[in-house]
């Protein structure tokens, strides 16, 4: 590679040192430059023009290092270190220059011009010649920077290169946007990103870098999170582990747990690897809790973010409540309401009198009527469990003849485009119910209150009633909702223009419930076939036009916006 230096102002430094005969006033021996800077394994070239007296002639030119007097001067081509490297190149008025390739440190030379003429006395010397000093590139800088600080890295040289023009890179990118005259990089305010293998190199040289330089960046603990083990359900009595992890430089040395809104930590230690776990052997109940880990290394610490440990455990602490109606309505009647501790919530509460083998009710609440022992049950998806039985005196024994309650829905209504479904509860009971209430399955919150409701979503649907002695919910009812074609587009098969004689296909898609029953296809305004799928096998010029389809259900119909097909 050929490095072409930017020549300095000509010195027209002419010492001649003269071996043998006189020096006449017709000799000069100019170099362009008295020093030079190299990079090691670069190219340079060293320019030398002389001139001569007419009556002498020049047989030989050569370069030479180092001249001491007494010595022979040996030919550069001829010298074994430098085999291969050296090349003269002559040129016009008396130019003669040497060309070094791959440039080494052992280089470090004076370089002299010697010329040989047809007379044996005229032979001379140039005397001081070019003084050439072989660098390499050293990049200077801390090995190590805090996250917040700022940095210079140097690019040393133990020479003045001429004129350079530096480059940047780190992780062998290019860093140099703008070209760098001065050798230093300045870094304001280092982040982690800034951490990497930093190189420099010269414009020109970009094959003759510095050795790499690896700049640490230290930062407090960042992306902390913590990740629990079984991704699945977590049970009560199985093992689980809380993994707490990070990006810190150094290292974490520390890892504490909390509890959310608790200040103690519930466990801490310092580990060799970059996670920490938090095990808990058999987890309970009381582990229901949201849980965070804070990371310190040297430099700071940081918090993750709070991660719930939802613990599934079958029903416990089964009790029943009683509670008097404190009103005698064809005999006096006491209501019992079943509670528990319970993940997943309960699904089933079921009702029992000792001594009767069948259940005497179902729900949360149970309306007893007849003096005993009551207990109930409850069930979730992990299991069930009993409460203790609590005993029951119905004191008036009086005609306990209760009418049942009786719940039941009327559907009704309708509106063009979408069947609206007035839902109605009715029930028998005495006294009157007070409350009516609605509910969606699979909605833990109620969707509507009083007799009638208006149904506007498809779903499963059942009413409350409730009266000062109890309550009872109806049977589901499934409502479906309908409604005519709507979104309703075209696409073509093929994009940009369309050819004559080849085929085409013209698509139509619409959303419906119930399903589109038909398609029906337009040409302007004359039907021209049915299907999803409109297709012409050889299109010709007559075929171009504005084309629609109309999707029909049960329900209704709908048009699409018009699309072009120009052939």
């Amino acid at each position: 590679v050929l490095m072409y230096l930017k020549m300095a102002p000509r010195l027209d430094l002419i010492v001649l040192l003269m071996i043998s005969g006189a020096l006449g006033n017709e000799w000069s021996l100019n170099y362009s430059q008295e020093k030079l800077c190299a990079l090691k394994g670069s190219t340079v070239v060293l320019r030398a023009t002389y001139t001569h007296p007419t009556d002498v002639t020049v047989e030989r030119v050569f370069w030479v290092i180092d001249p001491v007097k007494g010595r022979n001067l040996t030919d550069l081509r001829n010298d074994s270190s430098y085999s291969g490297r050296v090349e003269y190149l002559e040129g016009e008025q008396n130019h003669f220059s040497l060309r070094l390739r791959d440039v080494k440190k052992s280089d470090k030379h004076n370089y002299c011009c010697r010329i040989i003429t047809n007379e044996d006395k005229e032979r001379y010397l140039g005397y001081p010649g070019v003084i050439l000093r072989v660098t390499d590139l050293q990049l200077i800088a801390p090995a190590e920077v805090t996250e917040g600080e700022s940095v210079i890295l140097t690019c040393k040289t133990t020479c003045s290169l001429t004129d350079p023009t530096f480059i940047w890179y780190k992780n062998t990118h290019d860093l140099t946007t703008n070209t760098f005259k001065s050798n230093k990089l300045h870094l304001q305010r280092v982040s982690s990103e800034d951490a990497g293998s930093y190189n420099c190199a010269v414009r020109g040289s970009e094959h003759l870098p510095s050795p790499a330089h690896n700049l640490s960046v230290r930062y407090p603990p960042k992306s902390v999170s913590v990740s629990i083990s079984h991704s699945g359900e977590r049970v009560e009595d199985n093992p689980v582990n809380l993994t707490c992890s990070s990006d810190a430089n150094p290292p974490v040395e520390n890892y504490t747990w909390f509890k959310e809104n608790e200040s103690s930590p519930v466990g801490s230690g310092q580990i060799l690897i970059m996670t920490m776990n938090y095990t808990i052997s058999k987890i309970s109940s009381e582990d229901n809790e949201k849980y965070k880990c804070m990371c310190s290394n040297e430099v700071g610490h940081q918090n993750s973010t709070s991660v719930t440990l939802n613990v599934l455990y079958p029903p416990k602490n089964v009790s029943v409540s009683i509670s008097s109606s404190g009103e005698k309505v064809e005999g006096t009647s006491v209501t019992l309401t079943c509670s528990s501790d319970s993940n997943p919530p309960v699904e089933n509460y079921t009702w029992f009198k000792e001594n009767e083998t069948s259940p005497v009710g179902s729900g949360q609440s149970y309306r007893a009527l007849q003096s005993g022992l009551y207990y109930c049950e409850v069930q979730n998806k992990l299991g069930s469990e009993r409460s203790a039985a609590v005993s029951i005196t119905i004191t008036d024994a009086g005609d306990r003849r209760i009418i049942q309650m009786k719940v039941t829905i009327s559907l009704f209504g309708e509106e063009v485009g979408k069947v609206l479904l007035n839902l109605t509860c009715s029930s028998d009971s005495n006294p009157p119910v007070e409350n009516y209430t609605w509910f969606k399955e699979n909605e833990a919150s109620p969707v509507g209150s009083g007799q009638s409701y208006r149904a506007l979503q498809s779903g499963l649907y059942y009413c409350e009633a409730q009266n000062k002695l109890g309550s009872e919910r109806s049977a589901a009812v499934s409502i479906t909702i309908t409604d005519p074609p709507k979104n309703i587009s075209v696409s073509i098969s093929l994009s940009g223009e369309i050819v004559e004689g080849s085929s085409v296909n013209l698509t139509c898609s619409c959303d419906a419930n119930p399903p589109v029953e038909t398609y029906t296809w337009f040409n302007e305004t004359s039907s021209v076939g049915k299907g999803i799928t409109f297709t012409i096998s050889k299109v010709r010029s007559e075929d171009s036009g504005k084309y629609k389809c109309m999707c029909s259900n049960k329900v209704g119909h709908q048009n699409s916006t018009s699309v072009t097909l120009n052939i």
